[in-house]
């Protein structure tokens, strides 16, 4: 296990913390998360901005499916909720949240499917890990721990939301045998 329960919550206040930082507070700030652990980990930072500001800050799911370039490649996926705050983007600072991020092959997606919700004064990036190997030019604003891994290496995160605990490993590749 590289993090447990309590570093998750430390990178998660850090994030937080930076965010408002380079926000300056947090007026006009809406969190999307990307599902399916994007959205917990949203959910969990606008609660440490409220409880620093005193204010709520919207939080949303944006789904990305349908904006994937590797949609023919891969099994039919179900589609998520995307739910934008009754305020909506329009001139917000909309800040994307995701567990990984890896080739920015994931959040190139989450941009087109952006454009088709709103028009966002800015738009910001969060991840929990950041495990390098980017095939696009795209870097996160706000990270809570880089993974330098292998390509073969998988990067696993489990959130007490979706998975009854919170803990983030790196798995090695697939043992191979002989039949």
């Amino acid at each position: 296990m590289v993090l447990d329960a309590r570093d998750i919550s430390r990178a998660l206040t850090r994030i937080s913390h930076e965010i408002l930082e380079r926000n300056k507070g947090a007026d006009d700030l809406v969190l999307l998360g990307i599902p399916r652990r994007g959205v917990p980990l949203a959910q969990r930072i606008a609660a440490r901005i409220s409880a620093v500001e005193g204010i709520e800050v919207p939080v949303g799911s944006l789904d990305i499916t349908l904006y994937r370039d590797d949609l023919r490649m891969k099994p039919a996926r179900a589609l998520l909720p995307t739910e934008i705050p009754s305020g909506g983007i329009d001139g917000k600072v909309v800040v994307l949240v995701d567990d990984v991020l890896f080739s920015g092959r994931t959040i190139r997606s989450a941009l087109d499917a952006l454009g088709d919700v709103g028009r966002p004064q800015a738009v910001r990036l969060a991840v929990l890990v950041d495990r390098g190997h980017r095939e696009l030019p795209i870097r996160a604003d706000f990270v809570g721990k880089n993974l330098p891994t292998s390509l073969v290496e998988r990067v696993s995160v489990r959130l007490a939301e979706t998975d009854e605990i919170d803990a983030v490993s790196i798995d090695g590749p697939p043992e191979w045998s002989e039949a």
